[in-house]
């Protein structure tokens, strides 16, 4: 297999994105971190996130290791699985971890300086914040690509002259996805388990119960909140989008391969595509973020609309560069193609608006939410629940668009439904999702902005900067709300385009299984009994094979525990949250009343005791929702067969994708509704409505930072074990 040279800007990106990523951490970290008292609240934060974090890794080091051995077993011993899944598999774990922790270790130390910074200026703290913000960013691009890079020389190496090679390439690959996926998944579900116990004790205890301010050094709680904000907001969001971002990459280029079996000139052009789209994304990424700068006394307008200029900016230019790069390339239909990648690209940026919409206080939704604070925390609810249910609409109608539309484009419109029309279809709607995270290295900027300015805004507080400088804290933070709901759009958007590329890659990884299983001697027969040769069958081959149709219950079925999966996932993680939240307030509680002198400021909590009871309950409680996760589709597969497994992915597709968007949203509206009452509408900090938005938030908050954002990856995750247990389920044909 003869690489071709345009192969080599894919590391060469990444390492221009890891430079980048250091060099913007050594520039913040040559800001001043303030006062001492500043920095020793700085130092209380780090401590207790690293402390965490390494704590996380020891329990997901020790599932690696289990699932690492199991798939050595299934390669080496069973013959069911190819051998360098085991290896695939750890190297995606690694690196999603990786990506999390650069993440977070820059967080905690530019949350300081951003509030020292605001203290000269607006201007000078959204820099620093969303400077630090994108080192996130270009770290998970910028490890994405060079994994993808390492394992597609080394495979090519080994399966170079093969006839299946690029198909066999494109599939392993996949694998480390698994990884990636399993990683994001314990990072998600602990960080905001961790995150929301806290945030929960901290509010109905302090701000509710004793009326003292959000951040309040008297409250217990407060230095727990903001180490969560970074192990669930960063370092979950981190090692969330790296799957997705590898995940979209990966599938396209294994239906590439696909699409293209019978053209080898064309099927490599095919499988390096995305990779070339995404390794351009990364320099109009880069002029983006430097494009991001706002004025003293902005709005929350003017806010919005600095990051959405370096957001749009480069989404423009991609969609330009797209075209130029599938016109060098000499790909087939390279026009309809690069439709395809602006289709997804647009359905970005629109469920990205539609998000903002109805999150922002700027809008209606959120404002009519802070109207009925006025009648109590019930109507609060309600009409936040409404407000979440109603917002699904926008990204559902987006996607279902995006994915007929990338479709038609990439199959020159060709509804005939002939295998060929089908892989190539499948094709345009994989490199849609690429289009979407192409310009992942500024969009996660702006996502990961949020949680340093929620934690400057703590600090500021907490150091007691002064009214001024608590207005511009107050002011990045609720932009970060909008971003961070914003960003949970986006991911779960990219998830839906991901998982449905990744629902195709499963068959050819079946056709994989059952090839290999051909080969030991095994004889498979259609349901006439005719000899059925998995070689030479295409994708409607398959279908018809495994009757994979409405009328086959088994389809139905699957369907059904497909959707009761992500409802299930959430009760799971809700009650989870519950429980830590709980004992967090009988803590909270117990200080105030047993350490004399807390409220009059005379004497120090124990803040180390809340950060302890956070820690465990995460730890605790993530395990099994986890495990459900990987556990679910194996079980499926080995019961029900190929069929019942795709019924299994489109059910938790179709419900997960809807439950993420509503649960997002919901708690992204409640949180900026609280946001307005604090700015003074309706009464004010302390007033009735004031402490009705609190009960919202609190509600919200297992809502938009636990449940919500850990769908997206339990849909790419069940979709990602599928493919990687597809020899066992092929085994038991």
């Amino acid at each position: 297999m003869n690489i071709p040279e345009v192969f080599w800007l894919i590391p060469a990106a990444s390492v221009t994105a890891l430079g980048m990523a250091w060099f913007f951490f050594r520039q913040m970290m040559k800001e001043d971190e303030g006062t001492p008292r500043m920095r020793e609240i700085a130092e209380h934060v780090r401590r207790g996130a690293m402390a965490y974090l390494k704590q996380q890794y020891k329990v997901v080091g020790i599932v690696f290791v289990v699932l690492a051995l199991i798939f050595a077993f299934m390669a080496y011993a069973l013959n069911v699985q190819n051998p360098w899944v085991p290896f695939a598999f750890i190297t995606g774990g690694l690196f999603s971890g990786l990506a999390g922790f650069f993440g977070m270790k820059t967080a905690t130390y530019a949350s300081a300086r951003t509030a020292n910074a605001a203290r000269k200026g607006l201007n000078n703290g959204l820099r620093i914040a969303f400077r630090s913000g994108a080192v996130m960013g270009l770290v998970v691009v910028g490890l994405g690509l060079l994994d993808i890079a390492i394992w597609f020389l080394v495979l090519s190496y080994f399966y170079n002259g093969d006839s299946m090679a690029l198909i066999t390439i494109t599939t392993t690959m996949l694998t480390f996805g698994m990884g990636a996926s399993t990683q994001a998944l314990f990072a998600r579900v602990g960080g905001g388990i961790y995150t929301k116990a806290a945030d929960v004790g901290a509010d109905l205890v302090g701000k509710v119960e004793a009326n003292i301010p959000e951040d309040d050094p008297r409250n217990p709680a407060t230095i727990a909140d903001n180490v969560g904000d970074n192990v669930g907001d960063v370092a979950g969001m981190g090692a969330d989008l790296y799957e997705s971002y590898c995940g979209s990459i990966l599938s396209t280029a294994a239906l590439g391969a696909t699409a293209f079996a019978f053209n080898m000139d064309m099927q490599l052009k095919a499988v390096i595509a995305p990779m070339i789209i995404a390794s351009v994304g990364i320099f109009l990424s880069l002029i983006g973020i430097f494009l991001v700068r706002t004025n003293e006394g902005a709005t929350m307008k003017d806010l919005l609309k600095s990051l959405g200029l370096g957001t749009n900016v480069s989404a423009i230019l991609i969609a330009a560069a797209s075209f130029v790069i599938l016109y060098l390339l000499e790909l087939d239909n390279w026009i309809g193609v690069s439709f395809s990648v602006v289709t997804g690209l647009m359905a970005g940026v629109i469920i990205g608006q539609g998000t903002e919409y109805y999150t922002s206080q700027s809008y209606k939704p959120t404002r009519q939410i802070s109207e009925s604070s006025q009648t109590g925390p019930a109507t609060v609810i309600i009409k936040g629940i409404g407000t979440g249910m109603i917002s699904t609409m926008i990204p559902v109608v987006t996607i279902s668009v995006a994915i007929m539309l990338s479709y038609l484009c990439a199959n020159h419109f060709d509804l005939s439904m002939s295998a060929e029309s089908i892989s190539r279809g499948l094709y345009g709607i994989g490199i849609a999702a690429v289009g979407m995270l192409s310009t992942l290295g500024i969009t996660l900027a702006t996502d990961a902005y949020g949680p340093i300015a929620d934690n400057a805004g703590g600090n500021a507080e907490m150091s007691e900067l002064g009214e001024n400088v608590r207005h511009r804290t107050d002011a990045l933070d609720a932009l970060g709300n909008t971003t961070a709901a914003t960003g949970k759009g986006f991911a779960i958007g990219s998830a839906a385009l991901t998982a449905l590329a990744l629902l195709a890659s499963y068959v050819e990884e079946i056709k994989i299984a059952m090839v290999r299983a051909v080969d030991n001697g095994q004889i498979f027969f259609n349901s006439v009994g005719e000899v059925f040769d998995p070689a030479t069958a295409n994708m409607v081959d398959y279908m018809e094979f495994f009757q994979v149709n409405l009328m086959n219950p088994k389809v139905l079925v699957g369907a059904f525990i497909g959707g009761m999966a992500a409802f299930l996932f959430c009760g799971l993680t809700m009650g989870a949250v519950g429980r830590a939240a709980q004992t967090m307030v009988e803590e909270v509680r117990r200080q105030f009343r047993e350490i004399a002198g807390i409220l009059d400021g005379k004497a120090t909590p124990d803040y180390g005791r809340c950060v302890e009871i956070s820690t465990r309950s995460a730890q605790r409680e993530m395990i099994f929702p986890s495990l459900l996760a990987i556990i679910i589709p194996i079980i499926v597969g080995v019961l029900l067969g190929v069929a019942g497994v795709m019924g299994l992915l489109v059910g938790g597709l179709t419900a997960g994708f809807t439950l993420a968007v509503f649960m997002a949203n919901a708690g992204g509206a409640w949180d900026n509704a609280k946001k307005m009452v604090e700015e003074g509408h309706f009464g004010g900090k302390g007033s009735e409505c004031h402490k009705a938005t609190i009960v919202g938030d609190t509600v919200g908050d297992p809502f938009k930072d636990t449940s919500g954002p850990s769908l997206n990856i339990l849909i790419k995750l069940m979709s990602m074990v599928s493919i990687v247990m597809a020899g066992l389920t092929v085994a038991f044909l």
